[in-house]
């Protein structure tokens, strides 16, 4: 008998009928003779719309508003299935992110998990209680709803999986696993049967937009093992966790992002302590940076970049607005049409080469770099974002991870999905 956590996505519990035959799903594990806790996102769309509403009365909502109001969607979902638990004749019971002893810190919108304290789950499992948990919530030490961001019920899945000593978080979602890369961009993309927590990291960090990275991080530091699979199908999915014995690839996956923006901030005065100030400034207005790139100065002054999620450029460009004219900078310009393209994994550490082959890939192919960045298991390249594709899939076959076969991306009906939800095939 195995304990294990199962988390479903929006898309898992996006209509009255599927969230029913996620409520089968979790009676088969149980019948198969496991212990098993539910975490769900809210229903499909539902944080979207609810951030439309939002938009419809305030361009600039009260943080701990905005919380309070987008908790709502996952106790909807949790509230659903608990319900159609007890109607297939299991006990259920649903609990928010209080309720379940998740405690945060005070950031509102992007709150991190700060205590996780399960008694009560584990008291509903000790009396044959299924418990269904509202994924990406918790409370403050104000008594406060907080969110953890997006994908955050990835994390709260895991905390969870760890506070009860779970064998296993499983993370279903719409997709059946961890591929080499998007196989939508490069369809002889393969799906990986594990990967480290290192590698699995930097994936999500740099655009795999399979697993929250910081699920993964809280998995890695607590050692829990993760299971990517297909809310669809019984088939085996990614196994993310870390294991002595497996085989480090050179390269695990290539990742893309399009998400992010270039920043150039113009004629910085070249003296010690500013850069200082200007990163200071952007840390204080809570903006997440990637890469950054200081020109060599050239008669006092120097040129400087930096990459950051296009959700934050806002505030940036507020804090640039701000911090600029203090030091004397000529300005910044900003480029939104550019792509990240990472190359992942552990093997590179002790594989020489590695760079040399993806600059020259690059320059076959005729893609520009724009920004560079590394680390011991990624090396990062900004081009622009009319040819990430083609950077993708050019290195995806320059480092041999082409499959025979090639993906074919099915879309099923409705009716499909639920039929083989309830088959579980």
């Amino acid at each position: 008998m195995a304990l294990i956590v199962a988390k479903f996505g929006g898309t898992s519990v996006a209509s009255p009928e599927r969230i029913k035959n996620v409520a089968k799903r979790l009676v088969r594990i149980r019948e198969d003779g496991n212990e098993v806790v539910a975490v769900v996102s809210a229903m499909g769309k539902t944080t979207d719309e609810l951030l439309g509403l939002t938009n419809a009365i305030t361009k600039n909502p009260p943080a701990r508003e905005l919380d309070r109001l987008l908790s709502t969607g996952e106790q909807v979902s949790m509230t659903l299935l608990a319900m159609a638990l007890e109607e297939l004749g299991h006990r259920a019971m649903s609990f928010t992110g209080r309720q379940a002893g998740i405690k945060t810190d005070a950031f509102h919108n992007k709150a991190k998990i700060a205590e996780v304290h399960n008694e009560r789950i584990v008291e509903a499992l000790d009396e044959g209680i299924i418990p269904v948990v509202a994924g990406f919530q918790g409370i403050d030490e104000n008594g406060d709803i907080t969110t953890l961001g997006r994908g955050g019920s990835d994390t709260t899945a895991v905390a969870i999986a760890w506070g009860i000593a779970a064998d296993v978080c499983e993370i279903y979602s719409d997709v059946d696993g961890v591929y080499t890369t998007d196989p939508r961009i490069a369809p002889r993309a393969h799906k990986l049967a594990a990967v480290s927590y290192d590698d699995m990291l930097e994936l999500s960090s740099a655009g795999s937009g399979v697993l929250q990275s910081r699920a993964v991080e809280f998995a890695r530091t607590w050692g829990v093992v993760i299971h990517a699979r297909s809310a669809f199908s019984d088939a085996e999915g990614t196994y993310i966790k870390e294991d002595p014995e497996m085989e480090k690839a050179v390269i695990t996956g290539i990742a893309h992002d399009t998400s992010e923006v270039k920043v150039t901030i113009r004629a910085v005065p070249d003296s010690a302590g500013v850069a200082a100030r200007v990163f200071s400034a952007l840390a204080e207005a809570m903006v997440n940076l990637d890469m950054i790139i200081q020109n060599v100065g050239d008669g006092g002054v120097t040129d400087i970049s930096f990459t950051c999620p296009g959700a934050d450029l806002s505030r940036a460009t507020a804090a640039m607005d701000a911090i600029l004219p203090q030091i004397g900078a000529r300005g910044y310009a900003v480029d939104e049409d550019i792509a990240k393209v990472s190359l992942v994994g552990t093997g590179m550490k002790s594989s020489p080469g590695v760079t040399a082959k993806m600059f020259s890939t690059l320059g076959d192919n005729k893609i520009n770099i724009l920004a560079i960045s590394t680390s011991p298991i990624r090396l990062s390249v900004v081009v622009d974002a009319a040819q990430a594709t083609a950077a993708v899939q050019c290195l995806h076959t320059a480092f041999g991870l082409d499959s025979d076969s090639v993906f074919k991306e099915t879309q099923l009906s409705a009716e499909e999905i639920a039929a083989k939800m309830a088959k579980g095939r």
